[in-house]
């Protein structure tokens, strides 16, 4: 019983710091896109995003916009890996979107390529601000894994532009949001064998510049891909370079450790307050009845897990920052 009431309390607490609009509704397994824009005709292949809108979006707001890209090893994955924190960003005022984009699985494409469409997804978007509604220089990305990878890419790296776009167009994102991104493709990084033609000229890490944009990076200590090392180094080029880096390390999680569960919640309360101090979003709303809510279905939430499986959720807790 006193593991139970432990973890009870620890729930509250933990609610207590999250937005009042992280709804339990945010948290379901069925978040579905307001609709799908095709951003790319490439090779017979047609490129959707995935769109998600505040309520009562109009064509003639300019909000701030976030498009996300699906980790996979540039093998595989789907869009509605970043479904949820879309719809949130949406509910909290961001126009959000999920990109589709060719890999080796579906399109017997490289890394090259998804960089390419990376690229194109901004442009896209930058294009087509008047009648998304959104504000052209306001727009980031984001990404897990392979699609931590496009996102830094489209930010650091020069070339890899699809033939005949226009790009005078900046492809470049406006902050970005990064879920244990595999950004070192050196000779002791991530997938060199894939790149090693072209790896100095694909690898964020080795790309950073002063132009760089603020950036948040989410990993677990026990990554198998990404080492905590490396997260320091980019971190501390990112500050050699003038540019934020704010670094979060979770304990003990290893690779793709964001996906669920309370991680979820951690990795998304803190993306809320990086957009927010960037003035992407408003500051969280403090209704108070949205609030108990919240809290009291956590907390039910948690009883029964911890009923259910004997022991409290791996990695919890210990959460490290890093930011200065």
């Amino acid at each position: 019983m006193n593991r139970l009431v432990t973890l009870a309390l620890v729930t509250v607490m933990f609610a207590l710091a999250l937005p009042a609009s992280l709804s339990p509704q945010c948290l379901a397994q069925d978040v579905q896109p307001d609709e799908l824009r095709i951003y790319k005709s490439v090779d017979d292949v047609e490129l959707n995003l995935h769109m998600f809108y505040p309520e009562g979006h109009e064509a003639t707001d300019q909000r701030p916009a976030i498009v996300f890209f699906f980790g996979g090893g540039w093998n595989g994955g789907t869009p509605t890996q970043f479904y949820k924190q879309s719809r949130f960003l949406s509910e909290r005022g961001m126009v959000a979107c999920c990109a589709e984009y060719r890999v080796r699985s579906r399109n017997g494409t490289s890394p090259r390529e998804c960089v390419m469409d990376g690229k194109s997804a901004i442009r896209w978007l930058r294009t087509n601000a008047t009648e998304l509604g959104i504000h052209p220089d306001k727009i980031s990305a984001g990404g897990g894994s392979a699609g931590g990878h496009v996102a830094a890419a489209t930010a650091t790296t020069s070339g890899f532009d699809e033939e005949g776009e226009d790009t005078s167009i900046s492809c470049v994102p406006a902050a970005l949001v990064l879920f244990n991104p595999v950004y070192d493709n050196g000779p002791e990084g991530y997938g060199h064998d894939r790149v090693k033609e072209y790896w100095q000229q694909i690898s964020p890490m080795h790309n950073i510049s002063a132009s760089t944009p603020p950036t948040i990076v989410f990993l677990g200590t026990n990554d198998g891909l990404v080492p905590v090392e490396t997260a320091e180094r980019y971190k501390e080029l990112m500050e050699a370079a003038g540019c934020r880096c704010d670094l979060h390390l979770y304990q003990d999680q290893g690779h793709g450790f964001f996906n669920r569960g309370e991680p979820y919640e951690l990795t998304l309360q803190e993306t809320d307050r990086f957009l927010t101090s960037l003035g992407y979003l408003a500051e969280p709303a403090t209704d108070e009845s949205d609030r108990e809510e919240f809290d009291e279905d956590r907390n039910e939430r948690a009883l029964n897990e911890e009923e259910g499986l004997g022991r409290q959720p791996e990695g919890s807790g210990g959460v490290r920052s890093n930011d200065r």
